[in-house]
């Protein structure tokens, strides 16, 4: 998934968009824009990637993702047909003054929260989703309000979980933001390969050593730190959504070589092996 930059037009009429989509298959590249977008599952499912988080996604899946917070939603031929209702718009659709405004101070501080990815749940997705199906028939005026009423109710959830917990994306500089996100599309493209520094250096036009000293001072991580970590999430995904999938054919498809080191890494990051972690998934269940 190489990241891309969208372009979002609204229509003449709107000052934001409203679209149902309806595909065969989600297999949009991982990309970016500068608006806002809250997306609705309502069939389907696949792998949802958003900034550095990757986690399946099914339908009810009600996901709020900040500006230019790089992300794809991505579903097999063989997974049902998929479908979504989604709204995307600029944070000053409205003007640039109205979010200053004190009835608005709650929609402001959620829209800084969703530069890192926002996922909501429960009462809130359920009602969430009411409202969205009932919006898709409204007309434009009704869509407006009905957009603020969505926005006040997400600000005041407590159903939600941050997705991109690293929040690299929502605070860098627009140079440093453009940097990352060809390095996170890389790495959400080719993380089941061996990726090779002198590769992902060269996305950025700089040495291996440049870029070793850069990458750190920016995440406060190694890049082989980064890229185990997204791995390792993206096993953990595996391990509980593939039940009579072996710990090593996950291995494997999470990008490690060696089964043995796959259970090291996988134990430092989550604290436990990868059988453990799938046996106490499963005990929580019963």
């Amino acid at each position: 998934m190489k990241p891309t930059y969208e372009q979002v037009t609204a229509s003449p009429d709107n000052s934001f968009t409203f679209r149902h989509l309806s595909q065969p298959v989600f297999d949009g590249g991982y990309h970016f824009h500068p608006e806002t977008e809250l997306t609705l599952i309502t069939a389907g499912q696949g792998r949802r990637f958003v900034g550095t988080n990757v986690a399946d996604f099914r339908t009810g899946d009600l996901v709020l993702v900040g500006s230019n917070l790089p992300h794809a939603w991505r579903s097999e031929p063989d997974n049902p047909p998929a479908e979504a209702l989604v709204i995307q718009f600029r944070e000053d659709f409205l003007g640039k003054e109205l979010l200053a405004k004190p009835e608005f101070r709650p929609i402001a501080q959620l829209l800084g929260r969703a530069r890192s990815g926002l996922h909501f749940d429960g009462p809130t997705q359920r009602q969430i989703s009411r409202e969205m199906h009932y919006l898709q028939k409204a007309g434009p005026f009704q869509r407006l309000l009905g957009l603020l009423d969505l926005l006040h109710t997400l600000a005041l959830s407590t159903d939600v979980n941050v997705l991109d917990t690293s929040q690299f994306f929502g605070q860098l500089p627009r140079t440093d933001h453009e940097r990352l996100n060809q390095i996170y599309g890389y790495m959400a493209e080719h993380f089941h390969d061996e990726i090779r520094l002198e590769t992902v250096a060269s996305l950025i036009h700089m040495t291996p050593q440049s870029f070793c000293r850069y990458f750190r001072k920016i995440t406060r991580k190694t890049f082989v730190d980064v890229l185990t970590e997204y791995r390792i999430r993206y096993a953990s995904q595996l391990l509980l959504s593939e039940a009579d999938a072996s710990v090593s054919d996950i291995g494997y498809r999470s990008g490690f070589g060696n089964i043995s080191h796959f259970n090291r890494q996988f134990r430092h990051v989550t604290g436990q092996t990868p059988l453990q972690y799938r046996k106490s998934f499963a005990a929580q269940l019963r």
